[in-house]
């Protein structure tokens, strides 16, 4: 006779799936931008460029300003790789030294174009009103300049110099900066981490430099490549009239001048610097656009 003793079912209860957790922002950022070839063949350019220019005695087969007269225009072949200059000095080995020059003149500049359009837009973005108009009507009369002429107005009038070259170069790149950073401080300071900052008693600045400026980071890096190869390209134009880097030191523009005279007969002289400025302005280029789609949050990963 079977009981009468309710049998109850007993079923498991399983736990609720587990949503796997984002990954952190770094390592998203790695995986885009290692995913972009073209940002990895810029990277690893701009590399070999820093190590060149960094061992640039020891990598150097001959030294940059030894003249050897029986080698004049000598075309490439083993003794030099890349040929030689006019008054037979190494090619290769002057360019190698002239990266030091070129990129110094690069990031130095840009330094100083970064850091005047990071404080100028910075201040005219979040502050608004009179103080916005009058930068923003700074930053337009500094863009409607002619800016090569002006650039060889004030070589011409101060000389020729490395530290003039620096000066006038960033003090007329920033305005593109600033007016990036001035339309992302426009839009970050009306969120509401800014607002509860600011209930929370912080001050105007700390709120710029501890609450917003991280979140323009993306930004400024991605302006610094780019404005970097501007940089180099306005050096070897300036130094190609004249106006630039002076011999005896050696730097891309000056190399490319040296061979003006020879571009039918000894082409060499021309080519191969003219070619390092065609890269590394191409892979700060291709460096800078693979930042801006890694940093980018809407693209897939």
């Amino acid at each position: 006779m079977r009981s009468s003793t309710p049998e109850f079912v007993t079923t498991e209860r399983k736990p609720p799936a587990q949503v796997a957790p984002a990954p952190p922002r770094r390592r998203r950022f790695a995986r885009r931008f290692t995913r972009n070839p073209r940002a990895l063949a810029g990277g690893v350019i701009l590399a070999a460029f820093a190590i060149m220019a960094v061992t640039a005695p020891v990598l150097a087969p001959y030294p940059p300003d030894v003249a050897n007269f029986d080698h004049r225009l000598a075309a490439p072949g083993v003794a030099h790789l890349l040929g030689a200059d006019h008054l037979g000095r190494d090619i290769l080995s002057r360019t190698i030294w002239a990266s030091r020059t070129s990129l110094s003149i690069g990031f130095l500049s840009t330094a100083i174009a970064i850091t005047v359009g990071v404080v100028v837009g910075a201040t005219s973005g979040y502050f608004g009103g009179a103080s916005d108009v009058l930068l923003m009507r700074l930053t337009d009369m500094v863009l409607a300049f002619p800016v090569f002429f002006i650039t060889v107005l004030f070589l011409a009038l101060f000389g020729p110099s490395i530290p003039g070259l620096i000066l006038v170069i960033g003090a007329i790149s920033w305005p593109p900066t600033a007016r990036v950073v001035r339309a992302e401080f426009l839009r970050m300071r009306t969120l509401d981490f800014v607002a509860a900052a600011r209930s929370l008693g912080a001050s105007e600045v700390r709120i710029m430099a501890r609450h917003i400026l991280p979140n323009v980071v993306a930004v400024i890096v991605i302006s610094v490549t780019l404005r970097v190869g501007v940089s180099i390209l306005a050096e070897a134009g300036l130094s190609f009239l004249g106006l630039g880097v002076q011999p005896p030191t050696p730097s891309w523009g000056n190399l490319v001048a040296d061979g003006r005279e020879y571009l039918r007969s000894a082409w060499w002289v021309s080519l191969f610097p003219g070619a390092f400025v065609f890269l590394s302005v191409m892979a700060f280029n291709l460096l800078g656009d693979g930042l801006r789609d890694a940093f980018d949050p809407k693209m897939k990963i």
